[in-house]
C-alpha cells in the first residue's frame, strides 16, 4: 500500500497543492494499481532554506517550483510500472498546473507488507 510525500517550497496555494497530491494519488490508483481509497499523503511545505536541492544537478535546471515526491509502497515494484508511474507524474503536472519536467523529482521505496501497520499497532499481513 502506498504511503506519498510531496515536499515544496512555502507559497504554493492550497488548491495547487491538493491538485499535485490528486495526481499522485491517481497515479498510485491507475498506474501502481493500488486499491481506490488507497489514500495516504502528506504535503511538506518548506521554507527555501530548509529545502535543500541542486539545481543543475545531472543537468537538470530545478527552480524554486521544485517537486520532491517519494512513493513508499508494496505494489508497483517492476521497471515497467515504475517507468510508467515517472511518466505519468510528469506529464499530469505538466499538462495540469504548468510545472516543468526539471522540477519534478520522485523517489520509489518499495518495502513488505509485514513494514506496515494500519493501526492498533498490528503489523499488516
Amino acid at each position: 500500500m502506498p504511503f506519498a510525500r510531496i515536499d515544496l517550497i512555502k507559497g504554493k496555494t492550497p488548491e495547487y497543492r491538493a491538485a499535485v497530491a490528486d495526481i499522485v494519488y491517481r497515479g498510485i490508483v491507475d498506474v501502481l494499481k493500488a486499491p481506490d481509497g488507497d489514500r495516504f499523503i502528506v504535503v511538506g511545505e518548506h521554507t527555501a532554506d530548509n529545502l535543500i536541492y541542486d539545481p543543475n544537478f545531472l543537468g537538470f535546471e530545478r527552480s524554486p517550483d521544485f517537486l520532491l515526491i517519494q512513493v513508499t509502497s508494496t505494489v508497483g515494484n517492476d521497471k515497467p510500472s515504475k517507468l510508467a508511474f515517472f511518466r505519468f507524474i510528469a506529464d499530469e503536472l505538466k499538462e495540469e498546473l504548468s510545472v516543468r519536467p526539471d522540477d519534478i523529482m520522485i523517489n520509489m521505496v518499495y518495502v513488505d507488507r509485514s513494514d506496515w501497520s494500519f493501526g492498533n499497532g498490528d503489523p499488516w499481513n
